[in-house]
């Protein structure tokens, strides 16, 4: 009954995929804050907005699930989005208590105003790799986050979204 070999370097952590994972997050998170500071919109705000363009009279929980995102915390994404008028919330007909949401004016005009600074927030993350490595890269991270979308703590629930994966295979 051997004692397993400690590990005796920072590599240990380094080399590991949930390591580089978050390290890329944090990145690709930068990278976009940096790219959109003038619009004052995060990564999750703007998947909201799309998502809520895509499917206007959606509920929270349903965004929730299609933007694979967390729904206490989207809570207070809405309500950010809510008070900065790019979104308004109306009750749905047969249950008062549910609220639906829909795009104004200005948050459809903030969608296509930002779409440049996005754009260019995607290009510079993948800028350090070559066209054929980004092809590869994708291809790979489409396969893995769609293998492990059952053990998410939030899986991806859009079935359009999940179609959408299949089809860059």
């Amino acid at each position: 009954m051997g004692r397993k070999t400690l590990p005796t370097s920072m590599d240990d952590v380094y080399t590991k995929p949930g390591y580089l994972f978050r390290r890329m997050q944090q990145i690709a998170i930068s990278i976009f804050m940096e790219e959109c500071k003038t619009f004052d919109l995060t990564p999750v705000q703007y998947a909201a907005l799309v998502g809520i363009r895509a499917h206007p009279g959606i509920d929270a929980t349903r965004l929730s699930a299609v933007i694979a995102f967390d729904r206490s915390t989207l809570g207070s994404v809405i309500e950010r989005l809510e008070t900065k008028r790019y979104i308004q919330r109306k009750p749905a007909r047969e249950d008062k208590r549910v609220k639906l949401l829909y795009l104004t004016d200005s948050g459809a005009d903030l969608l296509e105003e930002v779409m440049g600074s996005v754009d260019r927030a995607q290009a510079r993350m993948l800028a350090p790799l070559k066209a054929s490595e980004r092809k590869v890269l994708l291809g790979l991270l489409v396969q893995l986050v769609d293998l492990n979308n059952e053990t998410s703590r939030v899986p991806l629930r859009a079935e359009d979204a999940i179609a959408h994966m299949k089809k860059m295979n």
